[in-house]
């Protein structure tokens, strides 16, 4: 895999000739060899439809095209760095929290409503948090971003796990994502945090959590 946890705030990921990787633009912090940095404008293997899908959910985060042969740091704002290795599964993460994936991977968007239903439209109305979800599908690694560390949490289909939607980064596997509340809507104005809503996972697979509700 392309990306090594130097540690809990920088990864150093290994560029060769004819691969590439792709960053949030600003993440790099150092490199050494002979490395380009270039604006991305197709939107990785996804292509234009990526670019156009990230346009439309409000996800345009910047990317960078990273090629040539050395190694580089990358890291952002001293935020925590989990790397997540992918084996022909499709990892759902946030945009913004996207810090640097290899270029094998296929990019695309996923709307959250079509699994959370009008639950999954709330979501983006009340909690602040973005209708679509950044997909990563195929063989390779991503490194993403999170406040105060992350935990994996397995899921299991006899143990769904539950996530305050500010907490979560990122989920992969056979898995579905429900929104629910536990309070009128008189009660939810103005709240944005676990106490009126959870984001529901069931299925098998694995969900990241950070430890703080804080958006990037």
């Amino acid at each position: 895999m392309a990306f090594r946890e130097l540690n809990s705030k920088m990864v150093e990921a290994t560029v060769v000739p004819g691969q590439r990787l792709f960053s949030q633009r600003g993440a790099m912090l150092a490199y050494r060899g002979e490395v380009s940095f270039t604006p991305n404008t197709q939107g990785g293997r996804g292509g234009i439809a990526s670019m156009i899908g990230r346009r439309v959910a409000g996800e345009a985060t910047p990317l960078m095209t990273v090629e040539g042969s050395g190694t580089v740091l990358f890291g952002h704002g001293g935020h925590h760095v989990q790397v997540i290795n992918l084996t022909g599964d499709t990892l759902y993460v946030e945009a913004d929290r996207l810090l640097a994936f290899e270029g094998t991977l296929d990019q695309g968007t996923m709307f959250m409503g079509s699994q959370g239903g009008v639950m999954g439209m709330v979501r983006g109305q009340v909690t602040g948090q973005g209708l679509f979800t950044t997909t990563l599908k195929g063989h390779g690694s991503v490194a993403v971003m999170a406040h105060g560390g992350v935990i994996e949490l397995p899921i299991t289909p006899q143990r769904p796990v539950h996530v305050d939607p500010q907490a979560y980064v990122a989920h992969h596997g056979d898995v579905r994502n429900k929104l629910s509340t536990a309070l009128g809507w008189r009660d939810m104005v103005g709240r944005g945090s676990g106490e009126a809503f959870q984001l529901e996972l069931s299925g098998h697979g694995t969900v990241f959590v950070q430890a703080s509700e804080e958006k990037l």
